[in-house]
């Protein structure tokens, strides 16, 4: 059985797409490719396909992670074109790499975010960093299935930086400010997401922009400690595919047609 790791975003209008429906366009992108996949056992099989920590719905991605189990071997790169040729466009597989070491899920320890903030100045965004990095705690409220919960919001956050946006920028509307946060945050329980970092800033600092802010990861992967940087989970795929030998024929046998 092979697996191959694959990255997919989630761009423009489809970032509003529910972690349910990327799960039915890509089993019918797995179809349209005719891709060999592996079934699970028992009385209603499934394809073999491992998410691994989805955004939440309404906000964009450049790196979303699944991994799948394959009956018969296929080239990563063709495998990836023929599944994005089959997928709705916003929702991109942008990377393939073979699954030659364990544990993708272990190595997506924190994430990048990148959220926009219209309406808002790069000095109100800079002031409320300040204080909301000063505080020990921020605690933040979410509904859940179980009722409301209170938790910390601050403890997770590595780093929060604001900046302007881009004069430039495509999207960005004609004459409004508009302020940009950088975000890493790490991955614990209970999650602690974007929209929980933007209830902390305006209950510490008053920070409320007109509208709701756009937000987008950037990266996903495991946190380093010594650099403070969130490092690329399919690094460790590439390297042992690097310095893997190649038994004769397993070339003629990787490139075969999907």
């Amino acid at each position: 059985m092979q697996r191959i790791r694959l990255r997919y975003t989630k761009r423009g209008r489809l970032r509003f797409t529910s972690h349910r429906d990327f799960q039915r366009a890509f089993e019918r992108a797995l179809r349209r490719a005719e891709v060999p996949m592996a079934y699970s056992a028992g009385f209603t099989p499934h394809p073999k396909v491992s998410y691994a920590n989805a955004a939440p719905t309404g906000t964009g991605s450049e790196a979303e992670y699944l991994e799948i189990a394959l009956t018969r071997p296929r080239d990563p790169e063709r495998l990836r074109a023929l599944l994005d040729e089959s997928m709705p466009t916003g929702l991109d597989i942008v990377e393939a790499v073979e699954a030659r070491t364990s544990g993708l899920a272990d190595r997506l320890t924190a994430s990048v975010w990148e959220l926009r903030l219209d309406g808002v100045t790069s000095e109100e965004a800079r002031r409320a960093v300040e204080i909301f990095d000063a505080a020990g705690t921020v605690e933040v409220q979410r509904r859940t299935k179980n009722g409301v919960r209170t938790f910390d919001a601050r403890s997770a956050v590595v780093s929060l930086e604001a900046a302007e946006a881009p004069v430039l920028q495509a999207d960005r509307p004609a004459g409004r400010p508009c302020a940009i946060l950088r975000l890493v945050v790490r991955h614990v329980t209970p999650a602690v997401r974007p929209d929980d970092v933007l209830s902390g800033l305006r209950a510490v600092a008053d920070l409320a922009p007109p509208v709701p802010a756009a937000v987008t990861r950037l990266a996903q992967g495991l946190f380093d400690e010594e650099t403070g940087t969130v490092t690329d989970p399919l690094a460790p795929d590439r390297e042992a595919a690097a310095t893997e030998p190649h038994p004769a024929g397993a070339a003629a046998v990787a490139t075969a047609p999907a």
